[in-house]
């Protein structure tokens, strides 16, 4: 696991604190019913937090899973 996907997986802990570490790399809006509005700006605030960053306004309603939100910062950070 790279530090991004750690600090991300940590992240998702803290705002879906039920959603086991083993589940962590799968997690979606489609996959997660506690993932709505309120949990989406929940969990990217604690990214911007996390990394100490503004994440950019275009691609706020992309980053919709794991995967994404990790891609999108490795390609902040390139990493």
């Amino acid at each position: 696991m790279t530090d991004i996907q750690a600090r991300v997986s940590n992240c998702f802990s803290n705002v879906f604190p039920d959603l086991a570490p083993a589940d962590i790399p799968q997690a979606s809006q489609e996959s997660l019913a506690r993932w709505d509005s309120v949990g989406h700006i929940t969990l990217l605030s604690a990214i911007a937090e996390e990394f100490q960053c503004e994440l950019d306004d275009e691609f706020l309603e992309t980053l919709t899973s794991y995967k994404l939100i990790v891609d999108y910062m490795e390609a902040r950070t390139g990493t």
